[in-house]
């Protein structure tokens, strides 16, 4: 058999700490106060005895939080498709020409796809001759149409946080050439 290892002495703190752990560990086993039995107070009857005690009630039912459900899509929210009643391509070169700037009125454009249409907003790409494609992505009526993004990236915070999910898979999720990630 093997010696057994050398007995140390415990100090007297360390053994009241240890007393103390264990009976605050204690100290909090057994039923939540809220599933305890009330006590009730013994009843006299009229010859001075403690009659039947009348049972507790029940403990009440433990409750389950509230099931939360996502708002519901459209399922026009959630695959971008050509606009019926959307901007034409001409709509959204006209806005990025006028008071945005984006582009000046010198560059020749040509519309590489879109607009594509998801909830309120619009997904274009447009060729600028000498630069990289250009992504835009608008939303509101044709006639009321406002400048959400456009560049090479347009992936922006507004477009994950607020576009709906048809905007959101081709901003957001499309690498060059329209290959999805995977």
């Amino acid at each position: 058999m093997p010696p057994s290892a050398p007995h140390r002495p415990v100090s007297r703190a360390t053994a009241r700490l240890a007393v103390a752990c264990l009976a605050v560990t204690l100290a909090g086993c057994g039923a939540p106060p809220e599933l305890r039995r009330p006590a009730s107070p013994p009843s006299a009857t009229a010859g001075g005895t403690p009659g039947p005690t009348p049972p507790a009630s029940a403990p009440p039912a433990p409750t389950t939080p509230p099931v939360v459900t996502p708002p519901t899509t459209s399922g026009s929210d959630l695959v971008a498709t050509p606009c019926r009643n959307g901007p034409s391509a001409n709509r959204v070169v006209a806005l990025l020409r006028g008071p945005s700037g984006v582009l000046s009125r010198s560059v020749a454009v040509r519309v590489g796809d879109g607009p594509l249409c998801a909830g309120g907003w619009q997904y274009t790409v447009l060729r600028v001759t000498g630069h990289e494609e250009l992504q835009v992505v608008t939303r509101g009526r044709p006639n009321d149409l406002e400048l959400v993004t456009a560049g090479t990236d347009v992936c922006t915070i507004e477009v994950r946080v607020a576009g709906p999910p048809g905007i959101r898979a081709l901003a957001c999720d499309a690498v060059q050439g329209g290959v999805p990630i995977a």
